[in-house]
């Protein structure tokens, strides 16, 4: 792709999407970084950042991020957080926040690119899912769910821009070293109870996810898959990214439902 393209990346503010900012950037982009919090984004980045508000769950703020964007080349959808629960301690601001940042925000944000890229007939959308939008694991059933959605998103939009040469593609991490399990990871008060009749699965598997996700991938490989991405435009509709995914998706894959389970019940100990 050609120097001095326009990209928007949400959730810019840390992990995945600051390192695709920092990245674009350096590749002669000019990047708009997408966050609740843009002067901590201020002057740290090599190249043309622009540091933008942007609240994703108020479709004012979203509509505000894009004034004065006359052009958009690239959109790269990052942010999101994870919702830890059990479906029965789940209350309905709770289910509802979860897809209103990872399903409703993302569609916001989509919805003023693709009419700018519309105008140029030209464009790139790039979804970070999650090997968890293929795969389902407890405790984590909202955010499954709204990765999942992400996918069906990917999948309908191919058809539905390709007239106007606009790709779509999903990138679905496995599990990686950002601060996603420290700071984009909300726990359940009820589902954490030592009272909870899912302390036993909670004790054993909750931490277990959280290490995994401390000692998982560099961000950085992400950021190098949607360069990538940009750039070839014969790449494939979704790929994986993180040991994790490229382990679980495969087999997914190749084996039925029920052989599938088995495996992840005994790789979890569930």
């Amino acid at each position: 792709m050609k120097r001095g393209r326009v990209v928007f990346v949400t959730g810019s503010g840390s992990g995945m999407g600051k390192e695709s900012v920092r990245l674009l950037a350096q590749k002669g982009f000019k990047v708009y970084a997408a966050t609740r919090d843009p002067e901590k984004l201020s002057g740290i980045f090599e190249g043309e950042v622009t540091p933008v508000y942007m609240d994703i769950t108020d479709p004012k703020s979203v509509e505000e991020a894009f004034y004065g964007i006359e052009r958009l080349d690239v959109l790269v959808n990052n942010a999101g957080y994870g919702l830890v629960s059990t479906v029965e301690d789940l209350d309905e601001k709770q289910m509802f926040d979860q897809f209103n940042v990872n399903v409703f925000g993302l569609l916001r944000v989509t919805k003023h690119s693709i009419a700018l890229m519309r105008e140029e007939r030209s464009g790139v959308i790039v979804n970070i899912s999650s090997f968890l939008g293929k795969i389902g694991l407890p405790l984590l059933t909202m955010y499954n769910a709204t990765k999942y959605a992400v996918e069906g998103i990917t999948d309908s939009l191919r058809y539905e821009l390709a007239d106007f040469n606009i790709r779509v593609h999903s990138v679905m991490p496995g599990f990686f070293d950002t601060q996603f399990a420290r700071a984009n990871l909300v726990t359940n008060a009820r589902t954490f109870s030592e009272k909870s009749p899912y302390a036993y699965m909670v004790s054993n598997l909750a931490p277990r996810i959280v290490e995994q996700i401390n000692r998982g991938n560099d961000a950085k490989e992400v950021a190098a898959l949607i360069y990538r991405i940009i750039e070839d435009e014969s790449f494939p509709a979704r790929v994986t990214a993180g040991e994790k995914a490229r382990k679980f998706i495969p087999m997914r894959k190749e084996l039925s439902d029920e052989d599938f389970e088995r495996r992840v019940r005994e790789y979890y100990d569930l």
